[in-house]
């Protein structure tokens, strides 16, 4: 798995694998703290390290990283109703689904398949019972551990 990554950080809840394209960012993946971290060998993976250190040390603190574009039009839309959301602040997979014609499902699917997390922020993203999923291939509680830390290191209010 690792080999995969052209950067592994440290993250106070793991580790984040990076996937680049030498110019943007193409994968932001979080990764379990077992897994070798790997330091940043470009100023694109570099770039990204020093904003991850600066939102760990301040969660008010921007990304401002070129992104590969991904996804079809109904994530993209997905995506840039996420980007909305403030720091401190969590909506629903229904309001989201509301606002942009959806079902709330769909919205959660699209939530599972951004390839940006942190940077386009799925984790402030929850059920109307609950904190809600984060990864369609959620294993042991670790991406919900992840979506909980960063929660409240943003100061939402946990469900």
């Amino acid at each position: 798995m690792p080999a995969t990554y052209d950067a592994i950080l440290p993250a106070p809840f793991g580790k984040i694998g990076v996937r680049t394209d030498g110019a943007r960012i193409r994968a932001i993946v979080y990764l379990p703290g077992h897994v070798e971290a790997r330091a940043p060998a470009d100023a694109l993976t570099q770039q990204l390290a020093a904003q991850l250190e600066a939102y760990y040390a301040n969660p008010d603190a921007a990304f401002d990283l070129p992104l590969a574009p991904a996804g079809s039009d109904f994530q993209q839309r997905v995506w840039q109703a996420i980007s909305a959301v403030p720091r401190g602040a969590v909506t629903t997979y229904g309001t989201i689904a509301e606002a942009i014609g959806a079902m709330p499902r769909a919205v959660g699917q699209a939530c599972g398949q951004n390839p940006f997390p942190i940077v386009i922020p799925c984790h402030r993203v929850v059920s109307a019972r609950g904190i809600g999923g984060f990864s369609p291939h959620a294993e042991d509680g670790f991406y919900l551990d992840v979506k909980r830390w960063l929660l409240r290191h943003e100061g939402a209010m946990l469900i």
